[in-house]
């Protein structure tokens, strides 16, 4: 949305989401503060965007100016504070794993159609792609980075098309450290960040984690291939993720993976049809250094899923599995606005929303409490805003405007 282009009112923050109101997010943010956060404040200074009636050369020149401003906000981490200010206040059930925080690293690859797209290159499915590298904090995306993958691969000796999806993870543990170094953490990576240095980065960082493993697996199934009998886990019948029902066992196995100086531990099962199968299928998992029963670093790692679900929450949403411009920093604008609109929604779902509505997606927030009728009406030589909100949403909108409006005529909103 564009707002009147007025260049010296540096307190006004605009989105180019055609679904989110920079209206919303400058008083809603304010909203999530139970105090005046004025280092917050402070945060959300950059020169607007120009509107429309702006002459092309003037408005060229401020979005330029702009988007530059924007791109410097977002990449030295301004918002950390307000992150942990959000987190600190929310009920830590709705975003802890038994008491841990959790942190989770992927890469998206954002496809594009032709070859006008700066910084886009072939993935590892012989697609033009550009590569989001994306890092949550419990339900916030707290960093990313988006840019072409290197020209490297992840494993020199690997015969896979594509190159490293995961260049950016030691700089992005690095940079948010201070999330959990005073907290028990726990990360999870998938297997595009099981190259050998990832792991160790990630241990480097967190005292418990687990990445999947399902490459350069060859040297580990005949490591599990040649275990003892007595290092395998009792024969059980489980439900496996297709519904059927498997034999399985587990072990612990240690290998060192190409890239590591040291050897790493990995949880692993093999597994079959109760009915019908003759061979045993592998699964790895790399894990931190630990004892004790190796299924419940699989039964941990499934929650990867929840981490996975969020991700998906924000590129469909949002609209962000497309790039809208061919300018990688122009791209780089928009997915910056995208991550603030959407760490804004989740802030509010976190803090204000009650436990029953803890599930509820970006997009139905979006429905209920910004898409919403509004009637201005003027009476007693008065201007009034009727809200017309859906019908289970009016006790909320009542507690929420009682704790508004006060506020908004001290910060002048």
């Amino acid at each position: 949305m564009w707002v009147p282009y007025r260049e010296k009112d540096n307190h006004i923050l605009t989105t180019v989401s055609r679904r989110s109101v920079g209206r919303f997010l400058n008083q809603g943010l304010r909203i999530i503060e139970a105090e005046p956060h004025q280092h917050f404040h402070q945060t959300l200074t950059f020169p607007i965007f120009p509107s429309p009636m702006t002459n092309a050369k003037q408005a060229k020149r401020v979005f330029n100016r702009s988007m530059k401003g924007l791109l410097k906000f977002y990449q030295d981490n301004e918002l950390s504070a307000f992150y942990t200010h959000v987190l600190a206040r929310a009920d830590p059930g709705r975003h802890r794993h038994c008491g841990r925080v959790e942190c989770f690293f992927d890469d998206t690859q954002i496809e594009v159609t032709g070859k006008k797209f700066e910084g886009a290159r072939l993935n590892y499915d012989n697609h033009v792609a550009l590569s989001w590298q994306t890092f949550f904090v419990g339900p916030l995306l707290a960093d990313s980075h988006l840019g072409a993958p290197p020209e490297h691969k992840e494993s020199p000796a690997s015969d896979q098309p594509g190159n490293d999806v995961s260049a950016a993870l030691p700089e992005l543990l690095e940079t948010n450290a201070h999330f959990w170094e005073k907290e028990e953490a726990y990360c999870y990576a998938d297997s595009a960040s099981s190259a050998g240095k990832y792991p160790e980065a990630i241990d480097g960082s967190f005292g418990a984690w687990s990445v999947s493993y399902n490459k350069w697996t060859s040297p580990l199934e005949r490591g599990a291939g040649e275990l003892p009998e007595s290092q395998w886990s009792g024969l059980q019948e489980e439900k496996w993720r297709d519904g059927s029902i498997h034999h399985s066992q587990y072990a612990w196995l240690w290998h060192c993976p190409e890239g590591c100086e040291n050897n790493q531990l990995f949880a692993v099962v093999h597994h079959r049809r109760a009915e019908g199968e003759l061979f045993w299928r592998y699964a790895f998992v790399a894990c931190q250094q630990q004892q004790g029963d190796p299924r419940a670093v699989f039964e941990r790692h499934r929650l990867k899923g929840d981490r996975e679900r969020l991700l998906s929450e924000l590129l469909s949403d949002l609209d962000l599995h497309h790039p809208p411009c061919q300018s990688l920093e122009a791209n780089r604008a928009y997915y910056a606005l995208a991550t603030l609109v959407y760490n804004a929604y989740v802030a509010l779902r976190l803090i204000h929303l009650p436990e029953g509505e803890q599930p509820r997606r970006i997009r139905t927030l979006m429905r209920h409490l910004l898409l919403i009728p509004v009637e201005i009406k003027r009476h007693a030589r008065r201007l009034k805003a009727a809200l017309y909100a859906p019908a289970g949403w009016v006790e909320w909108w009542r507690g929420l405007l009682d704790g508004l409006l006060p506020r908004c005529a001290l910060t002048g909103g």
